[in-house]
């Protein structure tokens, strides 16, 4: 496969869990009648963000209404569905968990976030997700025919190792489902996404909620970006769904024009010597 179409799907998030399946069903739906091949939702997608909403919301995986919706969507609209995120529960456990579904409506991926949200901004931001999540301890990627696809949250794309792991194992788009806030969003959401693909030379996705007015207010400007580091598309802070259409062979062009990844200086960059 060297092209798809995807789309980012930037919606509202309320208080009632089916409304938000609801809203989430039908915007699947159109960005399948728009072309999309591949559609993602975004970071806690079916309950509002907050520690006070984790236990509430928490399902089981894949048992639970939430998962029932994204098969069944992602069968209808024969697509491969990255389900955004949302609470999962595991013996007694909570985590921030992404779900992978094929054209099939089959589970073929699971990625639980790793880095945790855990900041103190004086004055402007504080949040601990460490006081009600666990955080996940294993790399998750899953195929699209021959396109190696990896998985981030939020926070995890602060973390250049992660990608580079997934650039590592031969990966050509990194999906980040992503509620940045309106204090680190405007500064950071953008310039990680390009910095993730400069690097790695190849293609990053980050899906945020739309901005609510009451709760915590998500910064929104979900974003395409290249192997080049050039924004193929943007959101702003309204719900929205926006296209890119991926073509995979840009990675082949930019990895064979600038080949760093040949030029690695394994001699030098030898963490045992450090």
């Amino acid at each position: 496969m060297k092209q798809i179409r995807a789309a980012l799907i930037q919606m509202k998030v309320g208080t009632e869990l089916v409304k938000n399946l609801e809203n989430a069903s039908k915007h699947i739906a159109k960005a399948k009648e728009s072309g999309a091949g591949l559609v993602s939702l975004p970071e806690c997608f079916n309950s509002p963000y907050g520690t006070n909403f984790f236990k509430q919301y928490a399902e089981g995986i894949p048992k639970g209404s939430t998962c029932d919706m994204l098969s069944k969507a992602a069968k209808e609209n024969s697509i491969y569905l990255i389900g955004g995120t949302f609470p999962e529960i595991e013996n007694g456990k909570y985590y921030n968990t992404c779900t992978v579904w094929n054209p099939e409506g089959n589970l073929i991926a699971k990625y639980r976030k790793m880095h945790l949200f855990d900041i103190d901004i004086p004055g402007k931001v504080t949040f601990k997700e460490s006081d009600i999540l666990s955080p996940g301890n294993e790399f998750t990627t899953f195929n699209i025919d021959d396109i190696k696809v990896g998985l981030g949250i939020c926070y995890d794309l602060r973390f250049e190792e992660l990608a580079k792991i997934y650039r590592l194992e031969g990966c050509k788009l990194l999906v980040y489902p992503a509620a940045f806030t309106t204090t680190t969003g405007p500064l950071h959401f953008e310039l990680l996404q390009k910095a993730r693909a400069v690097d790695n030379q190849l293609f990053v996705c980050g899906i945020s909620p739309s901005r609510n007015e009451k709760g915590f207010r998500a910064y929104g400007y979900s974003q395409v970006t290249n192997p080049w580091g050039k924004v193929l598309v943007q959101a702003k802070e309204d719900e929205d769904i926006v296209y890119a259409d991926i073509d995979f062979s840009e990675c082949d062009e930019v990895r064979a024009n600038i080949p760093i990844f040949n030029q690695r200086r394994t001699d030098i960059y030898d963490v045992k010597k450090i």
